[in-house]
């Protein structure tokens, strides 16, 4: 009888634990918007050349809704990621940013009509980052502030 009452104090006491564990919760964003994803991520880690031509992109690249769209699902998705230490940005880069990318910069992708810009704001040369022009002010509000 008492080896009976100890085994459910004990159970009771480990439930009474579990319960003043903090629920998991979601991990806070590295990244407030796709904008800020865009130029602190990846603008510095994503060089390819864009001549206009053959490779293309709009330095005012929130223009265009396809664009923004698979901007958002590249940064929700790094995200997600960047919290496997292990292999989380090797599948990221593969699954994600070299499908992404690809269609991004081809010449039948959202940039199409883009070409080389005004001035040629939309090349760069080889080794430099991407072509940027900011977005209007509050285009991209930082959602770590709605929360």
């Amino acid at each position: 009888m008492q080896a009976a009452t100890a085994a459910r104090r004990s159970v009771v006491a480990a439930l009474d634990e579990l319960d003043e564990e903090p629920a998991d919760e979601e991990p806070e964003l590295y990244f407030g918007s796709v904008d800020e994803f865009v130029r602190g991520y990846l603008l510095p880690n994503y060089r390819r050349r864009v001549d206009g031509q053959r490779v293309l992109w709009a330095a005012e690249w929130w223009k265009y809704a396809e664009a923004v769209a698979r901007l958002d699902a590249l940064w929700r998705a790094w995200e997600h990621f960047r919290q496997d230490a292990q292999t989380g940005m090797s599948v990221w880069f593969r699954d994600h940013a070299e499908h992404h990318m690809s269609i991004l910069l081809s010449p039948e992708g959202p940039f199409a009509s883009a070409g080389e810009g005004k001035n040629r704001e939309n090349t760069n040369e080889k080794g430099e980052p991407l072509p940027y022009i900011a977005p209007p002010e509050g285009l991209f509000p930082d959602v770590r502030e709605a929360v």
